[in-house]
């Protein structure tokens, strides 16, 4: 059994919360605010699973133990991740997950950790849950069908009335991080998970990392926030692939797509209630698979995925560090596409800081 920290009593650590103890995990779940303790105890967690789980410990942050933890969770608005998971490698667990965004655009601090976890040998992952569901698993073992890849698109298009039917004590999205792209909110960060998903099947069908970024976002401004409601996004891999991301907080009903088409078939993903993968072509039938979920489910197959690898049953690929960091590469490269209005070129040898932004 592991025994778990995580920090944040938001809507994300009752979800990561509710994970590990359907896996049996002991968990420690601390925030500063003690009001949003009491929401979790009193609100949140009853609410969504049932009722309170009186073997979850609750404690505020500047109180909680240190050291001993097997692994630790980041799940706090995105510019305190970095700050939090390297206080947290100063407590040696086995890792650190850190909810997505990993950052803010700036990219400050994300190398540090990177090099940081690297020589202390602790495993980071980046909480990008859809792109280790079941569907973007049996997705993933299609791709072998499809010949040669000729375009791969992604689209996760979602009011965000949703967000704030979960967060009842936030008034807008000008009351947290989600108002502000700065502070990793906005389409862009907190619909990176289109993002995520374009880059976890560019690498899985051998297209490597991105490597040139054309953006048009569409922002919001006034006194009280500032963040993009649509975000356009072309990308083309160091090999050559080129396709299509699009993010928005304005679709409803949503649409959260995937599509790899390649010279004999295609594979598609759609994403709800219900995930499904269809694929054919290539002369094949069509045929469809449907996989039954609710939201809780993505979380316990992200935590699932974290016990294989440390089980060394996977490899930590799609939840790496370094593919979390080069879905920020690719959100900063598109604010900055956006405003310089051309196209952004990505140097993979240059790290994950802005250096390696250039513009083309």
């Amino acid at each position: 059994m592991y025994k778990v920290k995580i920090l944040g009593a938001g809507s994300i650590g009752n979800h990561l919360t509710h994970a590990s103890r359907r896996l049996g995990w002991d968990v420690v779940l601390c925030d500063r605010d003690p009001a949003a303790l009491e929401r979790t105890r009193h609100e949140i967690y009853p609410a969504r699973y049932g009722a309170f789980d009186e073997a979850i410990t609750l404690c505020e942050a500047d109180q909680a133990p240190r050291g001993g933890f097997d692994l630790i969770f980041v799940g706090t608005p995105p510019a305190s991740h970095v700050p939090l998971a390297l206080e947290a490698l100063e407590e040696r667990p086995r890792a650190i997950l850190v909810e997505k965004p990993l950052c803010t655009p700036d990219l400050e601090g994300a190398e540090k950790l990177r090099e940081l976890s690297r020589s202390l040998g602790v495993e980071v992952f980046v909480g990008y849950n859809h792109s280790v569901g079941r569907a973007a698993r049996a997705a993933r073992a299609r791709l072998g069908d499809l010949g040669r890849i000729e375009t791969l698109d992604v689209e996760f298009r979602e009011h965000w009335g949703g967000i704030f039917a979960a967060h009842p004590w936030l008034s807008g999205p000008e009351a947290s991080y989600l108002g502000h792209w700065r502070q990793g909110g906005g389409a862009s960060g907190e619909h990176s998970h289109a993002i995520h998903l374009w880059l976890d099947l560019a690498h899985a069908v051998g297209a490597g990392r991105v490597r040139a970024v054309t953006a048009s976002l569409d922002y919001v401004a006034s006194e009280a926030a500032e963040y993009d409601r649509l975000c356009l996004l072309n990308l083309t891999t160091e090999g050559g692939l080129c396709g299509r991301v699009v993010q928005d907080v304005v679709t409803s009903p949503p649409r959260k797509w995937a599509r790899v088409q390649g010279d004999q078939g295609f594979v598609e993903i759609g994403i709800g209630g219900t995930d499904e993968v269809r694929s054919g072509g290539g002369g094949r039938e069509t045929a469809c698979e449907r996989f039954e979920k609710t939201r809780p489910d993505d979380f316990i197959a992200e935590l699932e995925h974290v016990r294989h690898v440390l089980n060394e049953d996977e490899p930590n690929g799609s939840l790496s560090l370094d593919r979390g960091l080069e879905a920020m590469l690719v959100v900063a490269a598109a604010h900055r596409s956006a405003r310089e209005g051309r196209r952004i070129v990505i140097d993979p040898g240059a790290g994950f800081g802005p250096g390696s932004l250039q513009a083309d």
